[in-house]
């Protein structure tokens, strides 16, 4: 096997890491809780544009549980990014600005995931790429 053919797959398996415990890590943490309790996270969220509480939860439900199981899947990849970076961008910047580094550790690495998976896609073990051709760079 050729090096570039070795970096090459190393580098789509890296892809498949970042996706699967970048996604798996937000569905867990934040998106299913939100999902299985749904009227005691109506009474707890915050609601910082007065979207309305079920409006604010259901596009956080969106960004934290669809988009990740579609970045899992490898499909529509960085699409589903924006969604997530969104939501982190307004928990970190306007919810929780009072948030030191350490207290918002876990939020920046998961923006650092997320926005890297934007940069470089999701790698050829992706269902887009095997089923779909039209969506190879989403």
């Amino acid at each position: 096997m050729n090096t570039s053919r070795w970096d090459e797959r190393a580098q789509d398996f890296g892809l498949l890491f970042l996706r699967v415990t970048g996604g798996v890590f937000l569905l867990w943490v934040h998106g299913l809780p939100k999902l299985l309790n749904i009227s005691a996270q109506l009474q707890v969220i915050e609601d910082p544009f007065h979207l309305g509480a079920n409006v604010t939860l259901m596009l956080a439900i969106f960004a934290e549980v669809l988009c990740p199981l579609l970045i899992i899947a490898g499909v529509l990849v960085r699409l589903a990014c924006l969604p997530i970076l969104a939501v982190l961008l307004i928990a970190l910047l306007v919810v929780h600005a009072q948030w030191s580094l350490d207290e918002g550790q876990f939020g920046w690495l998961l923006l650092i995931v997320f926005t890297s998976l934007l940069i470089a896609g999701p790698g050829r073990l992706a269902l887009n790429v095997r089923f779909a051709g039209a969506l190879r760079y989403a």
